[in-house]
């Protein structure tokens, strides 16, 4: 080998998980001009302009978060600074029917990306708005080459979303009225045909039926995708199969025939090729349990040799922790009477008090938050035997102040509602069982006598409105049954929602925390997870990812697995103002685990700091499906002169 230097950057002496699911090995790792140029066993020092000494350190291919809604922090900031700090060096978004693929859509008085994205992912407005303010393309094409003008940190995969092309072809007012005429869908088929040659990884529908519009005269209207019909949806992923391209769905999770109707739409046997499909999502839900064996079971049922689909669910490596500000959070708005208290805007608090001093409101809230809670009924009986339809389970004792305006913010953090209702109830009978005359004075503010717990929540949202801050861990609260969700062959890890949700919850570090649950069962098993994060998932979205071979991008990431193992995701949860947004969001703090970020060989995050030139210079770049890669691009012609350098 040459003397001369040939490498801008070599990690020395890693445990290297490369992505294949094999052992790890003990190499080092080689990077020239954001490419990886060679892997082995002490690889000469003085080849390389910069040594990164990794004794003891995991190096594997950057990480996927493959359900994200990134597609609006990317054009305020994009760096994502919070996916590149947990090792994320590759997003898919336009999940969920959402996107600017078509860019900002407003005409006729329309504003859908405000419209459809501000409930459905608890963004609020202004955030919105400030997005849309600044769209310059108007079409899929454009979409896409706009990336090439951005400081992308992480590379970036779009899907197209259905909401947002039945508003294009339809308009947004008559997309969620009516079926589309048999011209307007021929021109929906045509769009999509359109994006999936341009390179789109896949296409987006949504079906859960509390995902509701937020600007007047809609409040109380389901965005556009939920009124596709079958017909619809089955010619428009007609198309998506016929490119070998991606159905991201979330199922009409109320109606058991249909879920199924549409998932067979997978089906190779029926229609002659199988349909990619990932659905969102395996949850073990705390009011359901039956639900994560019935996903289990389906994802078998549709993957088998009967059926011949290829099919994934999508699965989530932590507790689903949700935090409430006051009634706001996307559980609500399954429930009617708290969808009334989400239908109004963030800063409308004079609505949401009307609604809360409304005797007939409080009479329709009572009703609903102590149905099946008493008496020997179907309710109660579904209740007891864990199979309630609500997602939120109305029990005080799963609800947790996380801060209360006033004095008694120490004294109730990090208490149930039950343990606060209970010492309310002792007081107001006996005089009591407060804790300090600080919660005396707060207790005699209540209703006397308090009647139970739907007056104690009542007060409690009309008392302190947003700025109760709570939470429930509503799924995924049994250990052993997330390990069986997140390791089951069926299932893709990446329900993580990145970039949505801003004030409601944090899953940046949901990839990292899989890991950990890998690692207490030994490095095959870590072996075989990396490969879950990085090239199984590259390899179902059809891109160039996840992959540390010679000639591919050199996007990798250390890893410290004694701070992985010591690794406490709720301790380091905090919530902090973005700059960027203006706004409050939830975010993890997993600093140090990940000792090193590089995307494209330049530096994303080391150790407990963004790279300097993260969010300034370009690191990551769009990536379109494979096919769409010509052998002369180049990638391809970087490979050649690369390999032959080690």
């Amino acid at each position: 080998m040459s003397e001369t230097v040939s490498w801008d950057t070599l990690i020395r002496n890693a445990l290297i998980f490369d992505g294949t699911g094999q052992p790890p090995l003990r190499e080092d790792l080689a990077i020239a001009g954001g490419r990886i140029a060679a892997r082995g066993p002490s690889l000469p020092a003085e080849q390389a302009r910069e040594v990164v000494e990794a004794d003891g350190q995991w190096l594997m291919p950057g990480l996927l978060d493959i359900h994200t809604h990134f597609d609006l922090e990317v054009e305020l900031a994009p760096g994502l600074p919070e996916a590149v700090r947990h090792g994320t060096t590759t997003v898919v978004f336009g999940n969920c029917s959402l996107g600017l693929a078509y860019g900002a859509q407003r005409r006729n008085g329309e504003d859908p990306i405000v419209d459809c994205f501000a409930r459905v992912e608890n963004i609020p407005k202004p955030v919105l708005a400030k997005v849309v303010d600044q769209v310059q393309w108007s079409d899929s094409a454009g979409y896409l080459a706009h990336f090439d003008a951005l400081p992308l940190g992480p590379n970036v995969v779009p899907l197209l979303p259905h909401s947002m092309l039945r508003a294009e072809v339809m308009g947004l007012r008559e997309s969620v009225t009516r079926y589309p005429t048999n011209e307007e869908l021929k021109r929906m088929e045509a769009l999509v045909e359109l994006a999936m040659q341009e390179g789109y990884a896949g296409f987006s529908t949504d079906a859960l039926p509390f995902h509701y519009l937020a600007n007047d005269p809609h409040r109380r209207t389901k965005i556009p995708s939920q009124w596709g019909s079958f017909k619809e949806l089955r010619r428009l992923t007609g198309v998506v199969r016929r490119h070998d391209r991606v159905w991201q769905a979330t199922p009409p999770k109320d109606s058991p025939p249909q879920v199924l109707r549409n998932f067979l739409l997978t089906s190779g046997r029926i229609f002659g090729k199988p349909l990619k499909i990932t659905a969102v999502a395996a949850l073990d839900i705390a009011t359901n349990r039956g639900i994560a064996k019935l996903g289990k079971l389906l994802s078998r049922l549709l993957n088998s040799r009967l059926i011949g689909g290829h099919f994934r669910f999508q699965a989530l490596a932590a507790p689903f922790k949700v935090y409430w500000d006051g009634p706001i959070n996307p559980l609500a708005e399954e429930i009617d009477e708290l969808r009334e208290l989400n239908e109004p805007d963030l800063d409308d608090e004079a609505a949401r008090m009307a609604l809360l001093d409304d005797p007939a409101y409080q009479q329709r809230f009572r009703k609903m938050w102590r149905h099946g809670k008493s008496g020997f009924n179907l309710a109660n009986l579904a209740r007891l035997l864990g199979r309630e339809r609500m997602a939120f389970s109305r029990r005080l004792e799963d609800m947790v102040f996380v801060q209360v305006p006033g004095d008694v913010d120490a004294l109730w953090k990090d208490e149930t509602f039950q343990a606060v209702f209970a010492r309310l109830q002792r007081w107001q009978a006996t005089g009591q069982g407060a804790r300090s005359s600080a919660e005396e004075a707060v207790f005699d503010g209540f209703p006397k006598p308090i009647e139970d717990d739907a007056a104690f929540v009542l007060h409690l949202f009309r008392q302190y409105d947003l700025d109760l801050r709570w939470y429930v861990i509503s799924a995924n609260r049994d250990p052993e049954v997330v390990k069986s969700l997140l390791f089951n062959p069926n299932v893709l890890p990446g329900f993580n929602d990145s970039g949505a949700h801003l004030t409601n919850m944090a899953f940046y570090d949901a990839n990292l925390r899989g890991l950990q649950i890998a690692q207490a069962d030994g490095l095959d098993r870590v072996a075989w997870h990396v490969k879950r994060l990085t090239r199984d998932p590259a390899d179902f979205f059809g891109v160039r990812a996840g992959r540390i071979d010679v000639g591919e991008q050199a996007d990798v990431i250390l890893v410290d697995p004694e701070a992985l193992r010591r690794y406490d995701s709720d301790a380091n949860t905090h919530r902090i103002h973005r700059e960027a947004f203006q706004n409050d969001q939830m975010v993890n703090r997993s600093d140090g685990v990940v000792r090193l970020t590089l995307i494209a060989g330049k530096v994303a995050w080391s150790v407990d700091q963004h790279g300097p030139r993260l969010g300034v210079e370009r690191m990551g770049r769009l990536l379109r499906h494979h096919s769409l890669e010509s052998s002369s691009d180049s990638n391809q012609a970087a490979r050649e002169p690369l390999a032959s350098a080690a």
